[in-house]
């Protein structure tokens, strides 16, 4: 029976791996079905319900009644925006994770929510921002100036940036801005009334432009992060079997963090901090994908589009006419979900 050496230099079948390669392409594919279904139904469902044959018309023929309105000016482009959030949160997760090796590792551990978030209370307090077309640079720029910050802090000494250090560095950074966040909101009531709103999580109230303005940086950090697949394998056996197998440790994390940063970044920038994606949903494609990221990462990023549309769909329907924040759906949904993934199986080797 034919043989394939596997990473860890044991045997493996060729039947075997065609049943994992077989799993994995079903496992996207059940991904990629349950994707078309959630934007039909981010389109179709909200405090006014519009039949899917109404929506197909909106499409394709409009003429100009209000469900055309809502449904291309209002449905399609919140879609559009959970669609392009969630997938980079799924890969900024799985990246964050894979870095540092850390199970319990999200976007925010390298200060990108807490950066982005402090700058977006600065651009408030300091130069009366009040849109979220106009908080998107100032979170887009925290997010870097902290994932910098994290990277520099953990390079200090003679190992250079490594899981530990990168963990330790980003959780020091991150208390440190969300101290001085709450030192400004608390001084001033006017910054707290629009910052809560921005900081609960939403892709409501997010038109066309916002998302055009970051798409670009989302991009190049899923480009950058699908690029880094093959190096991202040989450092979760690592840094010595990596450096052994030709890849450059350090590269590879700093390009590591140029990514999560885009990504994570980007997606923070559009929609305010949305917890959860990134940490729960590397766990649950690890179930069919294995550890290998040329197969983690794209689905990574298809589960968390569904993720956060599910979450967004939820939160119109359980406070209709009204409507709960795609933040606070996933942070009540997120936990015990996750607590139970922990609970019923074994957590996957990173």
């Amino acid at each position: 029976m034919p043989t394939a050496i596997t990473a860890s230099g044991t045997a493996r079948p060729a039947p075997v791996r065609r049943s994992v390669r077989r799993r994995r392409l079903v496992g996207l594919a059940l991904l990629l079905a349950g994707l078309v279904g959630c934007c039909l139904l981010s389109v179709a469902v909200g405090a006014k319900p519009i039949p899917l044959g109404v929506v197909w018309d909106a499409l394709l023929a409009p003429d100009g009644s209000a469900n055309d309105i809502i449904v291309r000016e209002l449905r399609i482009p919140r879609t559009v925006l959970g669609l392009v959030a969630g997938a980079a949160l799924g890969l900024a997760g799985a990246l964050m994770q894979g870095h540092t090796r850390n199970a319990l590792a999200d976007p925010g551990i390298f200060g990108v929510n807490a950066g982005a978030a402090f700058l977006v209370v600065i651009g408030i307090y300091v130069f009366g921002v009040a849109d979220p077309l106009g908080y998107v640079w100032f979170a887009l720029t925290g997010a870097a100036v902290a994932s910098a910050a994290v990277f520099v802090l953990a390079s200090i000494g003679r190992g250079g940036p490594t899981p530990v250090t990168l963990a330790l560095a980003g959780a020091a950074i991150s208390a440190l801005l969300a101290a001085l966040t709450s030192a400004v909101i608390l001084v001033d009531v006017a910054t707290l009334d629009a910052y809560r709103f921005w900081a609960v999580g939403s892709l409501a109230g997010r038109d066309g432009e916002v998302l055009t303005n970051v798409v670009w940086f989302i991009a190049a950090g899923a480009l950058i992060a699908l690029a880094s697949a093959p190096a991202l394998n040989a450092l979760s056996l690592g840094d010595d079997v990596a450096r052994a197998l030709g890849h450059s440790v350090q590269r590879t994390r700093v390009t590591g963090i140029v990514a999560i940063a885009l990504l994570a970044g980007g997606a923070t920038a559009a929609c305010g901090p949305i917890a959860f994606i990134g940490l729960v949903v590397p766990h649950v494609v690890r179930t069919f994908t294995g550890p290998d990221y040329r197969w983690l990462l794209p689905a990574s990023a298809l589960s968390g589009s569904v993720l956060i549309l599910v979450g967004d769909v939820l939160g119109r329907v359980v406070v209709r006419p009204g409507e709960l924040q795609v933040g606070i759906v996933l942070a009540l949904v997120g936990a015990p979900v996750f607590i139970q993934l922990v609970r019923r199986r074994k957590m996957a080797n990173i």
